[in-house]
C-alpha cells in the first residue's frame, strides 16, 4: 500500500495542484490537520474536494488552524479519523484533531487531559497493525521541537505511542519539525507544511515500512 501524507496545507490550492501527480499515485491520502487556513466547514469541503479531484481515498484530522465545524464535513464524508478507527487494506487507522493550546489562541486546542481522554475511548481492533494520525505531534521527538531548540509536544500523545506502538504515527503542527523519529518500534513522521509543497511517500507492507520518502522542495 503507497500513502501519501500532507499536513499543514493552509488552504495553499497551488500546492495541492502541483502535488496531483503524486497524489494519483497512492492508494490512500491521509491528512493531518491544517488543512483550512482559519476555515470553517464550506473551506474544508473546498479542500478536501479538490484532493479528491486527484485521489478519491482520503482520511483526515483537523488541526488548531481548522475551526470545530470544519469535522462536521469529514465525519459526513466518513473520512474522519478523530477519535475513530477506520480499516483500510488490513490496516487500521485513527488519530487526533487539534492541538495543544498555541501561544497565540487558535480555535481548535485541546488540553493534555483531554487528550488523554480521547485517546482512552479509542476502540483499537486487535490483530492488525495501527496507523495513527495526530496533527499534534509527541513530546520530546525531532518533530515536536521548535527552532528555539524547545519541545512542545504533548506528553499523553508520547504516553500512548509507547504504549501501544502504532506501526507510524503521522503528525505535524510544529512546522520546523519536519523529518522522522522513532519512539520504540513505532516510527514518527511530521511531513513538513504542504503548503510548501512538501509530502512523505510511505509504502507499507506486510505489517511493516518498506519505504518512507519525506520530500522538501523547498526548505527555504
Amino acid at each position: 500500500m503507497i500513502i501519501i501524507t500532507l499536513t499543514d496545507i493552509h488552504a495553499h490550492t497551488g500546492a495541492i495542484s502541483a502535488l496531483g501527480k503524486k497524489l494519483r499515485s497512492a492508494d490512500l491520502v491521509l491528512l493531518s490537520g491544517d488543512i483550512t487556513h482559519f476555515g470553517h466547514k464550506k473551506e474544508m469541503a473546498g479542500m478536501v474536494g479538490l484532493i479528491r479531484t486527484f485521489n478519491p481515498s482520503v482520511f483526515a484530522v483537523t488541526g488548531n488552524c481548522d475551526y470545530p465545524d470544519a469535522e462536521e464535513f469529514l465525519t459526513e464524508e466518513r473520512i474522519n479519523l478523530n477519535g475513530l478507527t477506520r480499516e483500510f487494506q488490513g490496516y487500521a487507522f485513527y488519530g487526533l484533531s487539534g492541538s495543544l493550546p498555541c501561544p497565540g489562541k487558535t480555535p481548535n486546542e485541546y488540553s493534555e487531559e483531554e487528550f488523554e481522554v480521547f485517546l482512552r475511548e479509542l476502540a483499537i481492533p486487535a490483530g492488525i497493525p495501527g496507523i495513527m494520525v495526530s496533527h499534534q505531534p509527541p513530546y520530546d521527538t525531532l518533530n515536536d521541537q521548535v527552532s528555539q531548540g524547545v519541545h512542545v509536544g504533548s506528553k499523553s500523545i508520547r504516553k500512548y505511542i509507547e504504549e501501544r506502538q502504532p506501526l507510524v504515527c503521522f503528525t505535524g503542527h510544529i512546522h520546523e519539525g519536519t523529518g522522522v523519529d522513532h519512539i520504540g518500534n513505532t516510527t514518527v513522521v511530521n511531513p513538513g507544511p504542504a503548503g510548501r509543497g512538501n509530502y512523505v511517500l510511505t509504502e507499507i507492507s506486510g505489517g511493516q515500512i518498506k519505504k518512507l520518502e519525506v520530500a522538501q522542495p523547498f526548505r527555504g
